[in-house]
């Protein structure tokens, strides 16, 4: 089987468990980058899904395959959102022609919770299965384009309904070997990593309708190997148990939550990303404010999927590894990068890929 995005967050942990399993399976990690050295037990092939010609090299690599795992994907640069258009959705829409030419059997895509549609306005509280639209929030490039991959995916079903298409919408994804690339991600280089650690931070933002879930990068990767090796279809929701709130940050960090209004806090994220101090968007922000709470029950019927961690231990593990600047030997997991944090300023926080 083939898994794009392989040596991401995500990647690594799918590859994991699909080695771990009970049955042999031969897999191929497809990346823009490939790792140096390699992992043991996988092959690997450099394709980066952004570019025109890129259908033909996947089909390629794909002939013979029994399952293509689908997880490649840009969050920056928020600057410039016609790059992660390109590689996100005109290169999923690559993967799919690919594997339609190649005849793969199966598509495992992975959505997300951004994907849906958002909660009501007045619940803060808001649990939805899979049914739930999911139609995005459009203001943020993430929510838009993951939302129109559904909608690729709804044709591509309609055109080719031999094939099994599974479509795993997790929530968000921590482990400790992604600390590094998620602060680079999302939080950026002005933040120290010996910062996040309890005692150091008195107070934390509370901010009133903020709650949302975590899951643990190897237990999606669990159930993405159930995905792969069953006969699943359709869409699952992925998330572990306890909700994530200013209570719950304040507990993990050590900290007092502070009650905190809504619009100064994003007001104060839009500045600081406007001025290239910080990667993630304001509509991002907005995004989060009103995402739905997922229902996991089909994923742990019909997957056999059960979490091993919570929420917050999820969180926990992701603060461990920035104070420890933990990362992975894969290039978008590195702990350090060429040139350093001075490299990510230079370059335009949020700017250049």
């Amino acid at each position: 089987m083939v898994v794009t995005g392989a040596s991401g967050n995500v990647g690594t942990s799918v590859l994991n468990a699909l080695l771990a399993g009970s049955r042999p399976v031969s897999v191929v990690g497809v990346a823009r980058r490939l790792p140096d050295p390699p992992p043991a037990g996988t092959g690997w092939v450099s394709v980066d899904i952004g570019r025109q010609d890129a259908a033909r090299e996947l089909t390629g690599v794909l002939e013979g395959a029994d399952a293509v795992v689908h997880l490649a994907w840009l969050l920056q640069p928020s600057h410039d959102p016609a790059v992660t258009w390109r590689t996100n959705v005109l290169g999923t829409d690559r993967v799919l022609r690919a594997a339609a030419a190649a005849e793969v059997p199966a598509v495992v895509y992975a959505s997300s919770v951004a994907a849906y549609s958002p909660r009501p306005a007045d619940r803060d509280r808001f649990w939805v299965d899979e049914s739930w639209p999911t139609h995005g929030w459009p203001t943020a490039a993430y929510s838009r384009e993951k939302a129109y991959v559904e909608r690729l995916l709804d044709v591509f079903e309609r055109d080719h309904p031999g094939v099994r298409v599974v479509r795993m919408r997790p929530t968000f994804i921590f482990k400790r070997g992604s600390a590094m690339a998620q602060r680079r991600q999302f939080a950026g280089p002005l933040l120290p990593n010996r910062l996040v650690r309890p005692s150091l931070v008195p107070v934390v933002p509370d901010v009133p309708g903020l709650r949302f879930q975590a899951v643990h990068s190897d237990d999606v990767g669990r159930a993405y190997a159930s995905a792969v090796t069953g006969e699943a279809r359709g869409a699952f929701n992925l998330a572990a148990d306890t909700l994530l709130d200013g209570r719950e940050l304040g507990r993990l960090l050590g900290a007092r939550p502070v009650p905190v209004p809504r619009l100064p806090v994003r007001q104060a994220l839009a500045a600081a990303w406007r001025l290239r101090l910080v990667p993630a968007s304001p509509t991002l922000f907005d995004a989060l404010m009103r995402l739905p709470l997922l229902e996991t029950g089909r994923a742990r019927r019909e997957l056999g999927w059960e979490p091993a961690l919570s929420g917050p231990q999820a969180v926990a593990e992701l603060l461990r590894g920035m104070r420890e600047g933990a990362g992975m030997d894969t290039p978008p997991l590195a702990a350090h990068l060429r040139g350093g944090r001075l490299r990510e300023l230079v370059t335009g926080v949020g700017g250049r890929p």
